[in-house]
């Protein structure tokens, strides 16, 4: 069993997933994976890491073929409990836990299920429970409110964000310019969304498009200097986005400068700090203190102090080409 708090940290190309103490960095493990892994999701009612494996190879629009699986990790003993064929469905990439209602939802690209949508299972049986249309090609990052009554899907490409009524099913379409990462206020009243969509199409002014809840319209844009991917609320209500640095638009993997971690308290900007190349994922400690950041093109983890604004540690994620580190999980100890 796990006796410290554990970051995992999943290298695309690794395919691994490792696992660093959350307080010393040293390593726990690593644990080999199905290529090509993505995303991560921690259950603590069940104690389990959920991985999505999207491609089989490569990235977004950039893949050597789909794939269809979702691992089941038991994180205290860093091995795989089981491999859950997600077929027809692929191309598996966001996770969103209700623990409440004990269900995971998993989204998937458009193919021969049907239009991209959300998966969903039953976390105790890990077993596929149903499946909900969000009306767009290729859905990734998913948020669903506090109450579990609403989940919010960015649509990359697709002009809108769905907004998916998930006792119904039924969706609704968000006008947004294209959309990446995606997030939730701890109370529910907002959500935050990465805009435009970073495929090199020039589709307006990079920032946050915050949408209310009550409502479902946008209200208002957090500006951005740069194109924005990542995005993530903390426990103390801070919001934290992954920007991307670029000299040339569109510009090959691998060709970023330093990525930056903005830092904005009640929709003003309070600081800024350098992380990886090409940040992709953010993660955060239950009491808001500190903050992970993974950039896939460097294949870093930067720690950051969220008091002092601060990078305290870089750590390295073991890869084997191109891309690296990408989703993050805060696993605390049993």
């Amino acid at each position: 069993m796990a006796n410290a708090d554990l970051l995992a940290v999943v290298s695309q190309s690794g395919p691994t997933v490792t696992f660093f103490n959350a307080e010393t960095h040293e390593v726990h493990g690593v644990l080999e994976v199905p290529a090509e892994p993505h995303e991560l999701c921690f259950d603590p009612d069940q104690r389990l890491l959920y991985c999505t494996i999207a491609y089989r190879g490569g990235y977004y629009h950039a893949n050597e073929g789909r794939a269809t699986e979702l691992v089941v990790i038991d994180p205290d003993e860093r091995r795989i409990v089981q491999v859950v064929d997600l077929s027809p469905e692929h191309a598996p990439h966001g996770l969103a836990l209700d623990r409440e209602r004990g269900l995971l939802y998993v989204s998937v690209e458009e193919g021969p299920a049907g239009s991209g949508g959300l998966v969903v299972l039953d976390t105790a049986t890990r077993e596929v429970t149903g499946r909900i249309d969000t009306e767009a090609p290729g859905p990734h990052w998913f948020a669903i409110t506090p109450d579990g009554r609403r989940g919010y899907a960015a649509n990359k490409e697709a002009g809108f964000v769905s907004s998916v009524d998930l006792t119904t099913g039924a969706p609704h379409r968000i006008p947004v310019p294209g959309s990446e990462g995606i997030a939730v206020s701890p109370d529910g009243a907002e959500i935050f969304v990465a805009a435009p969509y970073g495929g090199g199409e020039d589709r307006g002014t990079p920032g946050i498009r915050v949408i209310d809840t009550a409502s479902d319209e946008v209200v208002r844009t957090i500006p951005a200097d740069h194109q924005v991917f990542p995005v993530h609320v903390t426990s103390r209500g801070l919001l934290l986005t992954g920007e991307v640095r670029t000299s040339s638009d569109p510009v090959a993997f691998g060709d970023q400068g330093a990525g930056l971690l903005s830092v904005h308290r009640d929709g003003q900007r309070i600081g800024q700090i350098d992380v990886g190349r090409l940040p992709l994922t953010i993660a955060s400690s239950p009491d808001g203190h500190r903050a992970w950041v993974s950039a896939v093109s460097s294949s870093t983890v930067s720690v950051v102090d969220l008091d002092d604004l601060s990078v305290v540690a870089t750590l390295p994620i073991p890869r084997r080409g191109e891309p690296g580190a990408h989703g993050l999980a805060f696993i605390p100890a049993s």
